[in-house]
């Protein structure tokens, strides 16, 4: 088939409202996903999200066995999850790694038990550990923006305390800052944005579909705000050119999504090589 028939054939998929709702589904998580992403690897909470995305499989059996609508359970559950979790990691003296291990590794388990026994969920169960883009309904789209907002919000009125915790802590108490309650706050986000993202990326995914646009940043930007900036801007950037080599060539979107955020990651680690080739080679 040639390049014009399977770009038309992408042009009149597209065209479809259950594709449109997917694009612009993952423009709105890739856009929380890089801007929370950028103070997650910073603050060293990578783990964090694996966690959390990790244990919504949890919330999602929860609210197959109460009869309620996935979702619904999903985001109170994973808000309630991410300050237990946090709770623990401020109480105990336990190492963050082994502590968190321990617990997505264990609520995962009695995921993947429970739905043994939930028929209706066998047949689907990939598409919660991979994500399913193409289920993004009108609802979800409304409340991702309304989240989209607050994140923005958020960061934006905070952004210079957020550095500071993010950068300095022990500075930051120092000046007086609330840590807990911005730590609070920045929790609460991030578990609704994993909640809202485990649809479109899937249990398994969610963690790098949050991580790996913020490190590709990372590695571009001079600047801390161009960082928070660029690493939401990659994420969507990613979005978008995911779905569209899903759609191109038939793949999973979760997938796709994600290794399309690997190719650009590497991308800005051979950056600056290929400028310094290209320095020695004007030279």
């Amino acid at each position: 088939m040639s390049l014009n028939a399977e770009l038309t054939r992408l042009v009149e998929l597209f065209q479809f409202p259950f594709m449109q709702r997917a694009l612009l589904g993952g423009v709105l998580t890739g856009l929380m996903g890089g801007m929370l992403g950028s103070f997650t690897i910073l603050r060293q909470l990578a783990f964090f999200s694996d966690a959390l995305g990790h244990s919504a499989l949890l919330g999602i059996t929860l609210g197959v066995l109460l009869g309620l609508e996935p979702t619904v359970v999903l985001l109170p559950f994973s808000v309630l999850f991410a300050l237990g979790v946090t709770y623990l990691l401020e109480q105990t003296s336990l190492w963050t790694d082994a502590l968190l291990n321990i617990i997505y590794s264990s609520s995962l388990a009695l995921a993947v038990i429970a739905l043994s026994f939930i028929d209706q969920y066998k047949g689907g169960l990939n598409n919660l550990l991979f994500g399913d883009i193409l289920a993004v309904r009108e609802a979800d789209l409304w409340f991702s923006t309304l989240l989209l907002i607050a994140c923005t919000i958020f960061i934006g009125l905070t952004l210079r305390t957020q550095m500071l915790l993010t950068l300095h802590e022990p500075l930051a108490k120092a000046r007086g800052v609330s840590v807990s309650a911005h730590r609070t706050g920045f929790v609460v986000l991030l578990s609704l944005v994993v909640g809202i993202s485990i649809k479109a990326i899937g249990v398994l995914l969610v963690s790098a579909f949050i991580v790996i646009p913020a490190c590709a940043a990372r590695l571009l930007s001079r600047t801390f705000t161009n960082y928070v900036v660029l690493s939401a801007a990659l994420g969507a950037l990613s979005a978008v050119i995911g779905m569209l080599v899903s759609a191109l060539f038939n793949l999973p979107s979760g997938p796709s999504i994600v290794v399309t955020q690997l190719a650009i990651f590497l991308g800005a680690v051979a950056l600056p090589r290929l400028k310094m080739l290209t320095r020695l080679s004007d030279t």
